[in-house]
């Protein structure tokens, strides 16, 4: 008996059985593929991490961001990472996968008055600490995210940016090493307040000599991206202070 093809209900079957059997493809190529995500996803944190602390493959050319090779990663992250720490209801214990964390859930937990916690990474390079703070915020479009390395007078020593959502040449831009490159040098203190560091779309100082200023130079075009960072720096700061008194030279 021959299928009447120009029927609605051919139609209608014959769209459903495609979708059964593409989504059963793609439910099975993503759950065969998790582990692979999974590991890129914990290598991406780590060259992050290290990326903040300057532990990097940067040349001369200030335009490119050259991370740790992913098949070297994990060793440098072993070898510059000293203590991973969590910090949780005001108490500060060890914890060799703190890394893993997701921020965005600890953070989502603390706003609902749940118990949350707060990963911290110290590093040690050329004999010197660094003090690596996660963070995360909104920018224009969607999330962004980064890290801070502080050493124990509270000044900026790197620092990695990136985003989901944000416009290509404009906002997006936050991950260009010539805007993190700013960071460095700068101190998140006004004083002895902590203040964190604004990205001033009027700052008066262009070239970025000045690094007692808590600005760095805004990107063109990029008012509420820029917004974003400097909320999120703040914010980062004022959640991590309690643990930063605790180490800073005063």
């Amino acid at each position: 008996m021959a299928v009447n093809t120009d029927k609605n209900s051919y139609t209608v079957i014959f769209a459903a059985v495609m979708v059964v059997i593409v989504g059963s493809i793609l439910a099975f190529l993503a759950s065969a593929l998790r582990p692979n995500i999974q590991e890129n996803e914990r290598f991406e944190k780590q060259q992050n991490i290290l990326y903040a602390m300057g532990v990097n493959e940067n040349g001369d050319d200030a335009g490119t961001v050259n991370f740790i090779p992913t098949d070297e990663v994990e060793a440098e992250f072993a070898s510059y990472i000293k203590e991973q720490l969590v910090i949780e209801g005001g108490k500060t214990t060890a914890d060799k996968e703190a890394y893993l964390i997701d921020l965005k859930k600890q953070l989502a937990a603390k706003k609902k008055g749940q118990p949350y916690k707060l990963p911290l990474f110290i590093g040690e390079k050329d004999n010197k600490k660094f003090y690596i703070i996660p963070m995360y915020g909104k920018g224009l479009w969607d999330a962004i995210w980064g890290f801070v390395a502080l050493d124990d007078t509270m000044t900026v020593q790197g620092v990695y940016f990136d985003h989901k959502a944000e416009t290509p040449g404009l906002g997006a831009n936050i991950k260009m090493r010539y805007f993190m490159d700013d960071f460095s040098g700068e101190t998140i203190l006004n004083g002895t307040q902590y203040a964190g560091i604004s990205v001033a779309k009027g700052n008066n100082d262009p070239l970025n000599k000045e690094k007692d200023d808590n600005e760095v130079d805004a990107l063109a075009g990029a008012t509420i991206t820029g917004n974003g960072v400097s909320a999120m720096i703040k914010e980062s700061v004022n959640l991590y202070k309690p643990y930063l008194e605790t180490i800073r030279v005063k």
